[in-house]
């Protein structure tokens, strides 16, 4: 018969129990100690004790039982083992899981820098195009596509009941609404302190675009997507600029420039404004007369 491993292994098996290590000893055949050699039983007792680790304490004493006990054969004790094991791998540890979403928040960071630079790149190009009048048209119609997909993304996120500090969505729907709010929102911020009076003609007279982007804005504090990065002033500058937020003493846009002050207070921005207004009462009359009732009338009455 094989002996007991008078090692520390033995006394970490037993857990200190009195009681258990002399039952061990005094057990005549033991089926796991019988079938193990001295050197297996201490490795498996080492590699069990870690896969107990991350058990709760039942367990571990059912750890304990199982080793210990006459009446195990080498069949069960090995199935319990690997249902241990099993647990542990899947546990739901708050660390584990945290430490694991936070990997994937970032390599989202890493996209959402990349992002950035071809959002910042277009920019660059619409702030070059020096037509106030092209410029505009364009703005028009951007905000209104961005503002409908940070809509159609809210309604997605609250569905799903996602929250903004909630560790980084694995689901590709959610994931995608997430990655819009998040892209949206700051792209919103590069043309409200880019093209101020623009941006500013449209947002102060949409109630429904304020309170959306007051939530989008939420939603990415408390993401920790812009924490500690260089795109944390893009937000904070734009919820000042247009009022969200209390301006600093201090507070200056950075974008803006002496030409565009210039520009945007002369009569040709005005010329352009007031055509707009035109253009949007004439395209809601033809929604309205579209809408009405329409008699249609049989070939005989005509």
């Amino acid at each position: 018969m094989s002996r007991l491993p008078r090692t520390d292994s033995f006394d970490a098996l037993c857990g200190g129990s009195e009681e258990i290590k002399l039952r061990c000893r005094g057990a005549k055949r033991c089926p796991l100690i019988a079938a193990f050699p001295r050197r297996s039983l201490c490795l498996a007792t080492t590699r069990l004790g870690a896969v107990g680790c991350a058990l709760p304490g039942f367990l571990h004493k059912l750890k304990r039982v199982l080793l210990c006990c006459p009446l195990v054969t080498m069949w069960s004790v090995s199935a319990v083992i690997l249902a241990l094991a099993a647990v542990a791998l899947g546990s739901t540890d708050p660390d584990t899981q945290r430490l694991r979403h936070d990997s994937n928040l970032e390599i989202y960071k890493r996209l959402f820098e990349t992002k950035r630079k071809d959002q910042l790149n277009a920019l660059k190009n619409l702030v070059e195009l020096n037509d106030i009048n092209q410029q505009y048209k364009i703005i028009d119609i951007m905000l209104k596509g961005l503002f409908k997909v940070l809509e159609d993304s809210r309604q997605i996120l609250v569905a799903a009941n996602m929250q903004p500090d909630a560790p980084f969505p694995l689901d590709d729907k959610i994931k995608e609404a997430y990655s819009h709010v998040v892209e949206n929102t700051a792209f919103f911020g590069d043309v409200a302190l880019r093209f101020p009076r623009i941006v500013h003609h449209y947002y102060d007279r949409n109630a429904d675009w304020g309170g959306l982007l007051r939530w989008g804005l939420n939603f990415c504090n408390q993401t920790g997507v812009f924490t500690g990065g260089a795109h944390q002033h893009v937000l904070t500058l734009m919820s000042q600029e247009l009022g969200i937020t209390e301006k600093s003493p201090d507070f200056i846009n950075p974008y803006r420039t002496e030409r565009d002050d210039v520009l945007h207070t002369a009569e040709a921005f005005q010329k352009i404004l007031r055509e707009e207004e035109k253009r949007r009462r004439k395209e809601e009359k033809r929604k309205e007369i579209r809408k009405g009732p329409r008699i249609s009338r049989s070939r005989s009455e005509l």
